[in-house]
């Protein structure tokens, strides 16, 4: 079953929530207020870590679910939790310093190609057999 995968997917959600919720209390600390998005280094630097993960996410579900379907729900979990550790240590050194970002975004990149790359493999591979 998915249930694994279906978890892994509630905490995404959770997760992204979290991002949008610091991006927040980084607006009313920094003084600058929605809509604003400018002024301060710490507020710019979050809403990017924030909308980044965002668009990260039209690859890594899709393809998490699909693998998935197509290989193993266990792994497919696996390589999910992997994707959110590393958008997590990605958020916080994006935070913290931009050149601190890329440790998680190389941890979930890998964890979004092995499954989009995986998926798709699989799925080409039972096409032509």
């Amino acid at each position: 079953m998915y249930y694994a995968d279906a978890i892994v997917t509630l905490f995404c959600s959770l997760m992204i929530f979290g991002m949008a919720l610091t991006v927040a209390r980084t607006h009313k600390s920094t003084g600058i207020l929605a809509p604003a998005m400018t002024g301060d280094p710490l507020l710019e630097r979050t809403i990017r870590a924030h909308a980044n993960t965002v668009e990260w996410l039209p690859i890594f579900l899709p393809s998490m679910w699909l693998f998935a379907i197509y290989w193993s729900p266990n792994w497919a979990a696996v390589f999910g939790v992997l994707w959110m550790a590393g958008r997590i240590v990605y958020f916080v050194g994006y935070r913290t310093a931009p050149l601190k970002r890329y440790p998680g975004f190389f941890i979930q990149a890998v964890a979004a190609f092995a499954l989009l790359f995986g998926a798709l493999g699989r799925i080409l591979y039972l096409l032509m057999a």
